[in-house]
């Protein structure tokens, strides 16, 4: 059982806390805990406001977050990792290989796709990634 799942991106302002809310609000009750964190974070940075207004529009907001660096001990408290990109999985098993069997890609069960950075794009971009990481998030959920 996953009990405390981590999300991963690089600067932990856009796609990691997005799809940390959508899946806090999917697994509220479950007592399991959902956080994020960045490769190359933009510390204490809150959620990009093109993400905000995003989350804000399907019923969630981000505005609680800062923005956190990844860590060996933030990995080592993870029961489950979500990437974006297949080299944050690379990278985070650098940081710790002993986190390689509990790394995978948001999108593993959409036949291992990659969730493009939309930042400093076009809301048109944010769109896209939102419908993307939504589906990706919906499709964990029956492992949790």
């Amino acid at each position: 059982m996953f009990k405390n799942i981590l999300f991963v991106c690089v600067g932990n302002i856009c796609r990691s806390p997005s799809a940390e809310f959508m899946l806090r609000e999917l697994v509220a009750g479950k007592g399991i805990q959902v956080s994020s964190a960045g490769l190359g974070a933009l510390v204490d940075h809150g959620v990009d406001p093109t993400a905000q207004a995003l989350l804000l529009e399907h019923g969630l907001d981000g505005s609680s977050h800062l923005g956190r660096q990844i860590s060996g001990g933030i990995l080592g408290q993870a029961d489950l990792v979500l990437t974006m990109e297949r080299k944050h999985v690379r990278r985070i098993t650098e940081i710790a290989p002993e986190a390689s069997g509990k790394t995978f890609l948001l999108g593993k069960w959409q036949q291992d796709r990659e969730i493009p950075d939309p930042y400093r794009q076009q809301r048109a971009a944010f769109e896209h990634v939102y419908g993307l990481m939504a589906e990706g998030v919906q499709s964990w959920v029956k492992y949790l």
